[in-house]
């Protein structure tokens, strides 16, 4: 079974997935449900993006020279831990969704996952005619169908020290638009050498910096011609804004140096499923749902990076890793002038 559009959107920015199932049953379960299902489905997805874009926002902890300027593309890939693929579903938090055989809960696929076998829920739902009815629904499958582990993420970004020791900083991913998906990011941040306030005359090997950036992601995917339900207008949007705080350490040397960080990442996420929705069930029965919900999710918590720099003129290569919710590793390629 392939994966619902309105649920795997944030997995299609990333991902060249091909979704086709009809979400017909899930709305006519209500909208309570459909959201209900949907929150626990998509947060792993959310969150493992925002980790994703808060990654390759330093090098060293060494900052420029006055009036310096760097440039270099960031490339990070975040790994999908098992636990983050399914999440427990409970029959008893939906009004009109139970399982086939009657189970109290299931573990089931998130948009990071996978459910193999399928997985068959009943849904009822109120006929204005004949009343009570039920339909099978097999419930949404994830990015783990095609065997995919990893979250990547790339952008662009550059550095200028109008100040010795200070940087400021902005990343930017070109706002793609497709047929269906449009699709952006962008950010800021600063970045102080606290060890660039001690005496010039002296050397020292380790230097010390702060960190403070802001990232946006946003994106919408229009699927009203795919026939997946009939309407108009049928699309998710979805923003994610978070702010990072890092406390760097580096050696100080001039070609080979390693890194170090403790940061803390504090961000929320917005997904608004828009349109109108008719809900059907044969000739007899319509229904017609206007912006169904609007999904609201937090993340926050600590991260440890270690990485090291070579650098070789004006060129620069660095790798590090990320420990966190959503462990990452990041690969930059700079350039100095």
């Amino acid at each position: 079974m392939k994966t619902v559009p309105i649920f795997i959107f944030l997995i299609m920015i990333v991902f060249p997935v091909q979704s086709q199932d009809n979400i017909d049953d899930l709305l006519a379960a209500g909208v309570n449900d459909a959201k209900r299902f949907s929150q626990d489905y998509l947060a792993p997805a959310t969150n493992g993006l925002a980790y994703g874009i808060n990654n390759g926002w330093f090098n060293h902890a060494k900052g420029q020279k006055q009036f310096g300027f760097e440039i270099g593309l960031i490339v990070n890939t975040s790994f999908i831990n098992d636990d983050k693929k399914s999440f427990e579903m409970r029959a008893s938090d939906y009004e009109n969704i139970r399982f086939l055989d009657n189970s109290p809960s299931k573990n089931v696929a998130t948009a990071l996952g996978h459910n193999d076998p399928d997985i068959t829920v009943i849904i009822t739902y109120d006929d204005p005619i004949f009343g009570n009815q039920e339909t099978e629904l097999t419930l949404p499958t994830g990015i783990g169908s095609t065997g995919v582990n990893i979250i990547p993420a790339a952008f662009l970004q550059a550095a200028f020290s109008p100040f010795r020791g200070t940087q400021l900083k902005a990343r930017y991913f070109p706002k793609i638009e497709t047929e269906d998906v449009k699709t952006g990011l962008y950010g800021f941040g600063i970045q102080q050498e606290f060890t660039a306030w001690l005496p010039k005359d002296r050397f020292f090997p380790v230097a010390i910096s702060g960190l403070i950036a802001y990232t946006h992601m946003d994106g919408s995917y229009d699927f009203t011609d795919s026939n997946l339900v009939e309407g108009t207008n049928q699309q998710v949007q979805t923003d994610i804004n978070t702010l990072l705080f890092e406390l760097i350490a580096s050696t100080n040397f001039k070609v080979l140096n390693a890194y170090g960080a403790i940061g803390y990442l504090s961000g929320t996420s917005q997904t608004d499923l828009l349109g109108t929705y008719v809900v059907t069930d044969g000739l007899l029965y319509s229904e017609s749902i206007v912006d169904p919900f609007s999904i609201e999710e937090k993340v926050n918590g600590i991260r440890t990076t270690l990485g090291a720099n070579v650098k070789l003129g004006f060129f620069s290569l660095n790798v590090d890793y990320t420990f966190a919710e959503f462990n990452s590793a990041s690969l930059g390629l700079n350039f100095s002038f």
